[in-house]
């Protein structure tokens, strides 16, 4: 069974044009340092509140009349496997279903692509898609991100060519992130809808980038305009 570490009743911006729950899952396989919900990845339990299964389709319940459907985030969902498969089947009862993944396991989202079980999905993209900029940006080793870097090449195949709505999105990150890093994701993923989101310098995994002085506004509004004719870009600052 999946751990479950928070539930939010209602949202109003996380799928675009609908309302939904949200669903937190526990533990995630990266380390990105900038990272705002530490306690999810790390399984900081004493910090959290571990909900059954139960308890989150009791509040579903509660709110069935006001949302659109639900969307699935954490953590990271997919690193749950086939037991993340069962819980949309459950969940699709409350209508439409949003998965948010860093693509890090394409395995499981080619089957929930085949299976049609969700009906938007939003990746993750951290940095220009280059090996050793990526390792640096999810925290992990440079041996790791041989393994997990062509698994992120390969989902993002996947859902450009699954035929269900979805966006790839960017978390504008100074010392991380730069306008040729976002030119290159752009040139890579052209013709998608791109979400830039501004960074937030607080309650980080690693403390030295609640120090970080996030891009101004005119640094999103510059790039994007750069970057108009390879994305459909979209700014969430």
């Amino acid at each position: 069974m999946i751990e479950i570490g928070g539930f939010q009743r209602v949202s109003l911006i996380d799928y675009p044009g609908k309302v939904v729950s949200i669903i937190f899952t526990i533990g995630c396989n990266y380390r990105c340092p900038f990272c705002q919900n530490k306690d999810l990845v790390l399984r900081n339990y004493k910090n959290l509140r571990v909900y059954t299964y139960d308890e989150i389709f009791q509040k579903l319940d509660e709110a069935k009349n006001f949302i659109d459907g639900v969307e699935i985030t954490g953590g990271e969902p997919t690193i749950w496997g086939e037991e993340l498969i069962e819980l949309i089947k459950k969940l699709k009862k409350y209508g439409l279903i949003k998965l948010d993944s860093n693509g890090s396991n394409p395995e499981i989202l080619e089957k929930i692509i085949a299976q049609k079980l969700v009906d938007y999905i939003a990746m993750d993209i951290k940095t220009k898609l280059e090996e050793k900029k990526y390792a640096k940006a999810i925290g992990l080793s440079e041996e790791a991100i041989k393994t997990i870097f062509p698994k992120v090449l390969r989902s993002i195949e996947l859902i450009r060519n699954s035929g269900i709505d979805h966006e790839f999105r960017t978390t504008v990150v100074p010392t991380i992130v730069e306008k040729s890093d976002i030119i290159e994701i752009a040139n890579y993923i052209k013709g998608e809808k791109y979400a830039l989101q501004q960074f937030e310098p607080k309650t980080t995994l690693n403390p030295e980038f609640e120090k970080i002085k996030p891009y101004p506004k005119e640094f999103f509004e510059e790039v994007c305009e750069e970057i108009k004719n390879l994305v459909r870009c979209e700014l969430r600052v």
